[in-house]
């Protein structure tokens, strides 16, 4: 990058920087530093999100996905979309969350089970799993941002040798920490909005800057249809072959739809709206704001594909090529002379000659990136390096393709906006995920030790605190460990640790009575065991659990009762025993932990059942309602209130409230849903399209649909987003904070609700 693009790159920047300098002014409690004053209006929600949606994380795992299996998936995850808009329409979990005016799931869990033991136990697996999840994301960024800059391993200062590496880690976690700091949420969410305000008009053009690059009949087109049977990158009913992220990934996103639509809420931007109704009006607009994020992660995966895959880019594609193995050898080989055989290996690999549509169909075993694979693992052998190394080299190569390739493809100007948008990215996704951890930790896990309230002071400095040593608990997982799978199906791993239980606990926690202490409990100890013992089998498969089968002659017995079980459910399930890895995969194995904890949690939730729970007291519901909220009667049964129900439609949406429920409410189901998929799918089993059919299909359903509508999205969120910030420094100077609104819990209520009660007791008295 060129003068140019360094000061595109850093000038806004630091501009993020001062503003959340700035907020420190505007924090005078502990709800301010937790929930913003719970003053936010939807579109500085739903704007200050978008920058959330395009994580460097995000994008790299995206492009992994679609490069291993294509596009062709997404026409069944279309299924996803009505349900998100009816989810979202409803207020489903979040309405409900946001009316117990809980500051974290712990304070939540406390009041609705009894228990400061399990709000304690669920709260530290919920970390726990998070923050092992979430570690890579310092590493994974400090990579792009060298690959992507072409930087240095190493440099020095005053003859002494810094690794360009560690220290862009602790650039990263250092930005978040600071912003955290000093304000927590508040500063959080008004820089989030600011990098989101940026991100728009980035977003769209890179957009316009991709579509007027590459050509779709000559360029996109052969290189999507270039798959073999059953691996397809565009006909979606020709993707039998497709192991990790094929029909039973979208089933399981599906049932984890409702399952765990409350799991990652409490606190943070989840509470930080003025009303539930703005909450849910928050979640609503999310839908229109997925539409600029999914457009340009579609636009980037098929230019890398493009690029790389393409006769008339072959010898850029050598060159990306070339250098990401090498870049990467670089950064996991320390032995110099294994090292320099790798390298010269690479060099020696021909550019390819490959034609789409001319010559054999790729796939997922044997690609255009199979000779730099298979190059690497004889070397690795050849010089006895660890085996580990030949995972770990594909696992970094497969996640380094986008920003090595980006650099080749952007020229100046374009590269400093594209390393403005990652920046922004990358600061607004860390701030929130350490923030989670930080609040969950300082919040769940230290306050209830409280006999008293801490003063607001000494409760913001626990957070502070906790927040650095989140953020130095990142950096020291990513220099103790490697990544060797796809980042999605590590993350896949590791976080049912808590998403294996965690979810029937908070959805029927917030809408059931008969849920008890003992249901919960269940849930979460047998989704933590059970994924423990998945983990411990994955990570050792190779080097002991397969050696020990084969030992004891179990092999042939386990893998005949693993074909008899995955049979009904081929192809999309496949289980083999086999020595190079567990025959369960990652979502698999998810999607029977969350079935398996679902279904003890409601057995032994409704055997020890005594007395029914108490909702409308936790909801501030009827008699409860101590903060002056008007909440109408249900209206009578009639058309009309099923109507209203489907779109989510309540007496507190105004006009253009209506409007707003009805454009998604027709988006997602006339036109996703009945238009796109299901006619689509009708059509395709009476008479299958051709592979261009299927091009045109996805050309404007995933296309040129998306970027009219981003262009509509973009100029409305933005003109929302300044308004509501306005709004909310506006608010912040008039509110009065109180200090009891801090998360702690007495006799199964808030301290800030007990208060409230007692005091509505005694002027009802009066």
């Amino acid at each position: 990058m060129g003068w140019i693009d360094y000061m595109i790159f850093l000038i806004p920047t630091a501009g993020i920087m001062l503003v959340g300098w700035y907020t420190r002014r505007y924090i005078r409690g502990v709800v301010d530093f937790l929930s913003a004053g719970r003053l936010c209006g939807r579109y500085l929600l739903t704007v200050g999100d978008i920058a959330n949606g395009i994580s460097i994380v995000g994008i790299l795992s995206y492009v992994e996905r679609k490069y291993a299996a294509g596009f062709a998936v997404d026409f069944w995850s279309l299924l996803l979309i009505p349900l998100l808009v009816t989810l979202a329409l409803s207020g489903y979990c979040i309405y409900r969350f946001r009316e117990t005016k809980a500051q974290s799931v712990g304070q939540f869990l406390e009041i609705r089970y009894g228990s400061k033991p399990f709000r304690f136990y669920f709260s530290f697996i919920r970390v726990l799993a998070e923050m092992l999840a979430h570690s890579i994301m310092p590493a994974i960024a400090a990579r792009f941002f060298i690959y992507f800059l072409d930087l240095p391993a190493s440099f020095h200062i005053f003859g002494i040798a810094f690794s360009t590496y560690v220290t862009l880690m602790f650039v990263c976690v250092s930005f978040a920490i600071l912003l955290l700091c000093w304000g927590g949420t508040l500063t959080m969410i008004i820089t989030d909005t600011l990098q989101g305000l940026f991100c728009v008009p980035l977003m769209v053009i890179f957009a316009l800057f991709l579509l007027m690059n590459f050509d779709w009949g000559s360029q996109f087109l052969p290189v999507l249809c270039d798959r073999i049977a059953g691996e397809s990158f565009i006909n979606s009913f020709d993707i039998d072959e497709v192991r990790d992220f094929n029909l039973f990934a979208i089933m399981v996103s599906i049932f984890t739809t409702f399952l765990h639509r409350a799991t990652w809420l409490g606190g943070g931007a989840s509470g930080a709206a003025k009303n539930p109704h703005e909450q849910k009006m928050a979640s609503l607009l999310g839908q229109w704001r997925g539409i600029l994020g999914s457009l340009l992660y579609v636009l980037l995966a098929v230019a890398i594909l493009v690029m790389l895959n393409h006769n008339d880019f072959a010898p850029q594609a050598k060159n990306i090529r070339t250098e990401i193995a090498t870049r990467v050898t670089a950064d996991i080989v320390d032995d110099p002379a294994t090292g320099q055989a790798m390298i010269a290996a690479f060099q020696a690999i021909p550019q390819h000659q490959h034609v789409p549509g001319t010559s054999p169909r790729l796939s997922k075993e044997k690609n255009l990136e199979t000779p730099y694979y298979e190059a690497a693992a004889q070397v690795l052998t050849e010089h006895n390096a660890d085996k580990s190394k030949v995972k770990e080299f594909e696992s970094l190569y497969k996640q380094q393709m986008a920003s090595v390739t980006m650099r080749h493809l952007l020229g100046a100007g374009l590269l400093g906006l594209f390393a403005l948008l990652m920046m922004l990215a990358m600061v607004s996704t860390d701030t929130s995920y350490i923030f989670s951890s930080s609040q969950t930790i300082t919040q769940d896990l230290i306050l209830p030790f409280f006999k008293k309230p801490p003063s607001p002071r000494l409760h913001i400095w626990l957070l502070r605190i906790s927040t650095i040593g989140v953020g130095l608990f990142f950096i020291a997982c990513c220099l103790a460990f490697a990544q060797i799978d796809y980042i999605e199906m590590f993350r896949m791993t590791v976080l049912p640790m808590y998403l294996g239980g965690c979810g029937p606990v908070l959805v029927f926690g917030l809408y059931s009575r008969f849920g008890t202490r003992q249901g919960a409990w269940t849930s979460m100890i047998t989704g933590l065991v059970m994924s423990l013992t998945y983990i411990i089998l994955k990570q050792n498969w190779s080097d002991a659990v397969y050696p020990w089968l084969e030992q004891h002659g179990w092999v042939e017995s386990l893998d005949r009762t693993l074909r008899a079980m995955s049979a009904p459910f081929e192809p999309y399930i496949k289980w083999r025993v086999t020595p190079k890895e567990i025959p369960v995969n990652a979502f698999e194995s998810y999607f029977i932990i969350m079935i398996t904890t679902l279904l003890l949690y409601i057995a032994v939730s409704y055997a020890t059942c005594k007395e029914p729970f108490n909702l409308e007291k936790m909801l501030h519901r009827g008699v409860y309602n101590v903060d002056g909220t008007v909440k109408s009667d249900p209206e009578p049964w009639s058309f009309r209130r099923i109507v209203n129900i489907m779109t989510g439609i309540t007496p507190m949406h105004t006009k253009a409230d209506r409007i707003i429920s009805w454009s998604l409410f027709i988006y997602s189901y006339v036109y996703i849903f009945g238009l796109t998929f299901l006619t689509a799918a009708i059509w395709n089993i009476v008479a299958p399209w051709p592979m261009e059919w299927w091009g045109i299909y996805f050309l404007t359903v995933f296309i040129i649909v998306p970027c009219f509508l981003a262009m509509i999205t973009a100029t409305w969120f933005w003109i929302g987003g300044v308004i509501d910030m306005r709004n909310l420094f506006r608010d912040l100077k008039n509110r009065e904070a109180d200090a009891l609104d801090n998360g702690m819990v007495a006799n199964g209520v808030s301290l800030s609700d007990a208060a409230a009660f007692e005091k509505a007791e005694k002027d009802g008295k009066k």
